[in-house]
């Protein structure tokens, strides 16, 4: 759930910018590219090749339980 990806996100301090070049590095490096998760972690600075790795692995958990429904969606108001 989000909450888990919050205190993952504040125990390893991943910044806005980070989270940014994470997901633009992911968008270049798909899963077949040699060396991926070592590029991705060059593309955004500051962290290992097993923390970016990590770090995807609570993208994907966020993602399977919001596809689920277990994550309410936002009521916006106008």
């Amino acid at each position: 759930m989000a909450s888990n990806s919050i205190s993952y996100s504040s125990n390893c301090s991943w910044t806005t910018k980070q989270n940014k070049l994470f997901e633009t590095a992911l968008a270049v490096y798909d899963q077949d590219t040699p060396d991926r998760w070592q590029k991705i972690a060059r593309a955004v600075g500051g962290k290992s090749a097993d923390e970016v790795k990590k770090h995807y692995k609570v993208l994907l958990e966020d993602l399977r339980h919001i596809e689920s429904g277990c994550v309410p969606s936002p009521n916006y108001r106008n």
